[in-house]
């Protein structure tokens, strides 16, 4: 039977790798799916509706599923579904519990307090779940309907909390910018593809359609104070003033393309821009009719007009750029699969499996955890793969990126590890690491779209390449080093495992982890100040991020001299290891968060209270590290 074990997890990892990989299906008749590989032109990008979506949901409420806890099923099947709603349907998106809401002093100002947040729940069971905490007992996402009475208030507490630099404001500053931001972002959401408000917004586009010459006409005499149909100016300018509310709110969400064999970014418009257009030209553009036209069967309940207005939609759209869709229609399949979210799955059973080796059927259980592991970095490696072809760049361009590519350089060292140590050690320090990252990376992608355009300074594939590339990977190596020590540690510390051999293996790997570190913390750093110099014209100007990775190369350059020197022995070089912890995750995090200097772009307030936290745990191990022998359980070894 302990034979068969790897080969089924293996068969079991591949299934659900698999599965997650099916073609998205429609859950009605609408053509939903189709609806969500619409391009847009947001932020400088080209990127399906479907993204839109997402990154908007995680945004407002921190995760893609609209739904309240009071209910079982969700209020909407997909994230393109709310969308649709809040283009098309916003009396009834407005009363899904969108934004969420964690600042108690906010919750009051909202009178959001006491009573009004805890949720009433029917089922005794559910009830229960509720007091022992596996069911949240209170409300934190609310709608828009919620927070309309409270807008006057918002919008002046809003003003007064912009006056103060983001790094000093408060925690209730904070969250107010926080949710007056996303407001906005909703409110142009609203306005992206149809005035909200008009039921009918189909017949304002045919009556613009056949009064387009006469109206313009009217609105010129108007105002040059001419002689003019007074009724046709009249009529214009009602339905004008609503594409010019739909221009201003909407912003930067362009959804009407080009005109055929224009490929300029510069040329895509905004919905109401292009209806405002009709006044000039005389004609509605296609893209504004088609939106209004799909607004419209879905108000109406239309599947079939819905499904055939989008396909003549996309159509057209294809006979005037062929290759407009080869990117979006990838993203939204890339979506769908959502790879980072499997791996996350993956990784953590991955640990489980390699902890439970430790215990029972050694060889068995380690080739399923090694199994596990490497079918879950193939899975990562492909997502990343992917995001490298939609994005045009290297595989690290920002934060997010960064913990993705942290994560998958460390999983690939301990595999490599696992192939000469054959102890399961590697791979409980693979899935650690692997859901730690993912974990991060997914707190990463709640500020928005993660495949944004670039930062003028790091517009440089050539240097993302090599300089960024190999200072994370530098990253990557040194947090192995330092998950190494913790499981030393907490073996040694919590069981019976740890015998002689074991240590030594780990103390071998934390060592053979930390030259390469050295290595390649060094290069990087060194490249890092060629960049520097080619585009600010220094090498070196002592600057947070800088200074970050010079104490990640004299952290570890210190570890090997005092190894070489006799200096210190197996448990002092786990201290230092778990040392490298503090120092990574500062260069990381915590020189973008003093938000100052010229690589201050990965700003993130949110980071702090996490990083304080990973840095008091680091030191909490450091210090039981240094307990007495006669406090391990198991092991002693001269350390």
């Amino acid at each position: 039977m302990k034979r068969f074990v790897p080969l089924l997890a293996l068969l079991v990892a591949l299934l659900y790798v698999g599965g997650s990989l099916r073609a998205p299906k429609n859950p009605g008749a609408f053509d939903i799916v189709g609806f969500g590989k619409l391009p847009i032109l947001l932020n400088g990008r080209l990127k399906p509706l479907d993204t839109v979506a997402r990154s908007s949901l995680l945004q407002l409420q921190g995760r893609q599923r609209v739904s309240t806890p009071e209910l079982a099923a969700p209020f909407v099947d997909s994230p393109t579904e709310w969308l649709l709603d809040v283009c098309f349907r916003p009396e009834k998106a407005d009363t899904y519990p969108t934004f969420a809401i964690d600042n108690p002093e906010l919750l009051s100002l909202l009178g959001k307090s006491g009573d009004a947040l805890k949720i009433n729940y029917t089922d005794s069971t559910k009830k229960t779940l509720a007091i022992v905490g596996f069911l949240p007992g209170t409300h934190r996402r609310f709608s828009f309907n919620d927070l309309q009475p409270h807008f006057r208030v918002l919008d002046e507490q809003a003003k007064l909390a912009n006056q103060v630099e983001s790094a000093v404001r408060t925690a209730f500053q904070g969250a107010v910018v926080q949710l007056y931001g996303n407001l906005i972002h909703y409110q142009r959401l609203r306005h992206a593809l149809i005035a909200p408000g008009r039921g009918e917004f189909l017949d304002d586009l045919l009556k613009l359609q056949d009064n387009a010459a006469a109206w313009a006409a009217a609105l010129k005499a108007q105002v040059n104070k001419e002689p003019h149909d007074a009724a046709a100016a009249t009529a214009a300018a009602a339905i004008g003033e609503r594409f010019v509310d739909m221009a201003n709110i909407a912003g930067s969400f362009l959804v009407v393309p080009p005109a055929p064999g224009i490929t300029d970014p510069t040329a895509w418009k905004s919905a109401g821009a292009a209806l405002l257009e009709a006044f000039r030209s005389g004609r509605v553009d296609t893209a504004a009719f088609a939106y209004a036209g799909l607004a419209h069967a879905w108000r109406n309940d239309k599947p079939d007009r819905f499904n055939k207005l989008l396909e003549l939609f996309r159509t057209d759209l294809l006979k005037g750029n062929p290759a407009l869709f080869g990117k979006t229609d990838a993203e939204t399949r890339f979506n769908a699969a959502q790879p980072f979210y499997t791996s996350m799955s993956l990784y953590a059973i991955a640990l489980l499996v390699a902890i439970a080796s430790w215990l029972a059927w050694p060889e068995a259980l380690g080739r399923a955890a090694f199994a596990i592991t490497s079918v879950t970095w193939l899975l990562a490696t492909a997502g990343i793969g992917a995001r490298m072809w939609l994005e045009g760049r290297p595989p690290v361009t920002n934060l997010y990126s960064s913990a993705l590519f942290i994560g998958w350089g460390a999983v690939l060292l301990c595999l490599i590890l696992e192939r000469f140590f054959k102890n399961a050690i590697a791979l409980v320090a693979a899935g650690a690491i692997g859901f730690a990252t993912l974990l991060i990376a997914h707190h990463l992608s709640l500020s928005g779209d993660t495949l944004e355009m670039m930062q003028a300074v790091l517009d440089s594939n050539f240097w993302l390449a090599t300089h960024v590339v190999i200072v994370t990977a530098g990253y990557s190596a040194t947090f192995l080093a330092g998950f190494l020590a913790i499981i030393y540690v907490l073996r040694g510390l919590l069981t019976k495992s740890l015998d002689a051999a074991s240590a030594d293996s780990l103390a071998r790997m934390v060592y053979g982890i930390l030259c390469f570190a050295t290595l390649f913390s060094f290069v990087g750093t060194v490249l890092g100040g060629i960049w520097a110099d080619q585009s600010w014209g220094r090498f070196w100007g002592w600057d947070p991020k800088e200074n970050g990775a010079l104490m990640i190369v004299i952290w570890n350059a210190l570890i090997l001299h005092a190894r070489w020197g006799g200096m210190i022995k197996p448990r002092g070089l786990m201290c230092l290891a778990m040392g490298g912890n503090i120092i990574t995750a500062w260069s990381w995090f915590g020189t973008n968060m003093l938000g100052v200097g010229l690589h201050s772009y990965g700003f993130t307030s949110a980071a702090f209270v996490a990083l304080t936290s990973f840095v008091g745990a680091q030191l909490a191990l450091i210090a039981l590290a240094n307990l007495p022998l006669a406090k391990w359980r198991s092991f002693r070894a001269t350390t």
